[in-house]
């Protein structure tokens, strides 16, 4: 893979975690590890404030807020958007999806992991892109101008999705040869032991049998995939009224 970007191969970056309450935490701990691997770049998980919020029922700080970047100017080359169930609360968060269109104007790269892409949608950022996110939600990027791809990875220009959770890994593995090189890439995979070989072949719909499916999706009812189609309206229609 050749990174499509050649001025950052030798560039410092700043790379920006998004957080937020009820984030999955595997969405974004794995690009953590794999990003502070990279050579001559800086990984932040930025809040609102520097108050743990809780991934994965996990309390977790940020290391920066978006006021401190703003202060000491610092750019984000890249920008990355975790999913989780707090999604639907970020994605009506205007001052979250503000800061959000503001660094994607200059930002080399905006990315997201599973639902983060919804986040994203609700910014205006995938309008025109292809995208990806937790195989639950796929359907939901095409109210947001996104073309959905059920692809793990999926690289539209200078966006790049991730599918579900796990998907975080090849994710983050992606951008990294993207950002730096292949080679580079290849020694964060190996240093970690990237080398997947789970015990059961039901991780993807595509493969799961009906029954797994069934109680997957019976998980999710009971109102959340109710809140997640009130959530796209509200977010759809304000998007639509600002003309973003």
């Amino acid at each position: 893979m050749t990174p499509s970007n050649k001025s950052l191969v030798t560039t410092p970056l700043n790379i920006g975690i998004v957080l937020f309450d009820k984030a999955t935490l595997t969405d974004f701990a794995g690009p953590w590890d794999v990003f502070k691997r990279l050579p001559d770049a800086t990984t932040y998980l930025v809040g609102h404030t520097p108050d743990p919020v809780t991934a994965s029922g996990m309390p977790v700080a940020p290391t920066t807020t978006w006021d401190a970047l703003d202060k000491d100017d610092t750019g984000l080359d890249v920008i990355c958007v975790p999913g989780g169930f707090g999604h639907m609360t970020a994605m009506e968060d205007d001052v979250l999806l503000g800061h959000l269109r503001r660094h994607a104007e200059t930002a080399a790269y905006v990315t997201a992991v599973c639902t983060g892409a919804l986040v994203l949608g609700a910014a205006g950022l995938l309008k025109g892109y292809r995208a990806t996110t937790h195989w639950m939600s796929l359907n939901r990027l095409e109210q947001y101008g996104a073309t959905p791809d059920p692809s793990r990875v999926v690289i539209d220009r200078n966006r790049i999705t991730g599918g579900g959770v796990t998907a975080a890994m090849d994710f983050a593995l992606t951008l990294a040869a993207e950002l730096r090189s292949e080679s580079i890439a290849k020694s964060i995979q190996l240093g970690m032991e990237y080398a997947p070989a789970p015990p059961f072949g039901d991780g993807h719909p595509d493969t799961a049998d009906s029954e797994t499916i069934a109680t997957v999706k019976k998980q999710y009812t009971g109102g959340y995939l109710e809140k997640m189609a009130e959530r796209d309206a509200r977010a759809v229609a304000k998007l639509k009224k600002a003309d973003v």
